[in-house]
C-alpha cells in the first residue's frame, strides 16, 4: 500500500465516546525500540494509526498495513483522536509538543495527549496549562516491561490524569499491555513518578546484586549456591531470581536498553527527589556509578553493564548455567 499524508480527521471523540478499535485513529509519534512494538500491538489490535518519526523507515512495515504518514508532530495531532507520545528524553517531549510543528499545533478543541515517555511533569503541565482554554487532555502513561514487553504487549502501564479520560483509554492501553497491570495511580504526573521510582529502586537492585555475588564468589562461595541462599533469604529479590540470569547465563546484559537513557533516567529520578526536598544519598551513588560505567564501556552499552564494573574489579565474569525455576516447573 502506498503511503500517503492525509487530512486532518473531522476532529476527536466526544469526551464520553471510549477509544475503541476499528473507529478511533490512534497518533503515535516515536517509533524506536518501545515505540514500534506498541504500534505493531495497536495496529493488530484494529486501531487505525496516524505515525510519525524521525526516520521514516523505521514506520515501513505499519504503512505497509495501512498505518498513515504525517509529516509533522502537528498533522498526526490534526488527524487523530488521539495522540500517543514515546521519545527518549523531557527535551525531545518538549521540542514534539510544544515545538514549531508541534502537537499543540495540530490538537484540536477537546483533543487528548498521551505521553508515555519516561519523563518530568514540567513538560505536560505547561502544555495542559497552555491549552486549558481548548479543553485539552492531557495523561501522562510511562510503561516498564523494556522492549520485550512492548514487543509482546504486556506492558506495564503508570497512568496519571482524570479518572473519566484513564478509562476512555483503556482499550488502548490494553492493545500495549497487561490488562492486569494497567494501573491509575493518580492525578497528572503520578505517572512519571512511579515510573522513575520503579526505575530507581531497580537500578539499585541491580547495583547491590552485583557488589554481593561478586564479594560472594571472591569469598570462595558457589555463585549459584551463593543466589539460592539469597532467594530462600529475608533478602531476596525479583532481581536476584529472575533479572540477573540474563548476565549468569548469557552475558547479556541488555543491550535493547542503552546505558545512556539508564543514565537519563536515573538523573531524572534524582532531581525529582530533590525538587521535593527528599535527599537521596543512595541513589545519587548509583547514578555515579552508572555514569561511570557509561563512560567505561560505551553509551550504547546495556543497562545492566555496571555489573560489569565489579566483573573487572574481581576479574572474572560472573556466569552459571541456571535453568529458570518456571522452566523447570515446566519440563
Amino acid at each position: 500500500m502506498t503511503a500517503t499524508t492525509h487530512a486532518p480527521a473531522a476532529g476527536p471523540a466526544s469526551p464520553e465516546t471510549p477509544f475503541t478499535p476499528g473507529t478511533a485513529r490512534i497518533g503515535f509519534i516515536g517509533l524506536g525500540n518501545m515505540g514500534s512494538g506498541m504500534t505493531r500491538n495497536l495496529q493488530a489490535a484494529g486501531f487505525h494509526l496516524v505515525v510519525n518519526d524521525v526516520r521514516k523507515e523505521s514506520a515501513a512495515d505499519l504503512l505497509a498495513h495501512g498505518a498513515e504518514w504525517a509529516e509533522s508532530a502537528a498533522a498526526v495531532a490534526a488527524g487523530s483522536d488521539v495522540v500517543i507520545t514515546m521519545l527518549p528524553t523531557p527535551k525531545h517531549v518538549e521540542s514534539v509538543a510544544m515545538g514549531r510543528g508541534g502537537i499543540l499545533e495540530g490538537l484540536p478543541h477537546g483533543g487528548t495527549w498521551v505521553d508515555m515517555s519516561t519523563s518530568v511533569p514540567d513538560v505536560a503541565n505547561r502544555v495542559r496549562r497552555a491549552g486549558e482554554v481548548r479543553g485539552l487532555r492531557v495523561l501522562d502513561a510511562p510503561v516498564s516491561g523494556m522492549s520485550v514487553g512492548a514487543a509482546n504487549g504486556m506492558l506495564q502501564i503508570f497512568v496519571g490524569g482524570e479518572a473519566a479520560d484513564v478509562e476512555r483509554l483503556r482499550p488502548v492501553f490494553e492493545a500495549m499491555g497487561d490488562p492486569e497491570r494497567i494501573l491509575h495511580v493518580g492525578g497528572h504526573g503520578a505517572g512519571y513518578a512511579v515510573k522513575l521510582m520503579i526505575n530507581q529502586l531497580w537500578f539499585s537492585h541491580l547495583v547491590a546484586t552485583a557488589e554481593v555475588l561478586s564479594t560472594g564468589v571472591k569469598a570462595g562461595v558457589d555463585l549459584e549456591v551463593l543466589r539460592q541462599a539469597l532467594i530462600a533469604s529475608p533478602a531476596n529479590s525479583n532481581f536476584v531470581q529472575n533479572d540477573v540470569l540474563s548476565i549468569l547465563n548469557h552475558g547479556d546484559y541488555d543491550e535493547g536498553f542503552a546505558i545512556a537513557l539508564a543514565c537519563k533516567d536515573l538523573g531524572l529520578s534524582v532531581d525529582l527527589a530533590r525538587s521535593v526536598g527528599v535527599p537521596v544519598e543512595l541513589s545519587s551513588l548509583v547514578e555515579q556509578l552508572y555514569r561511570r560505567a557509561k563512560a567505561l564501556y560505551g553509551d550504547k552499552a546495556g543497562e545492566m553493564t555496571p555489573v560489569k564494573l565489579y566483573e573487572d574489579a574481581i576479574g572474572m565474569q560472573l556466569r552459571a548455567a541456571i535453568v529458570p525455576a518456571t522452566a523447570a516447573e515446566g519440563a
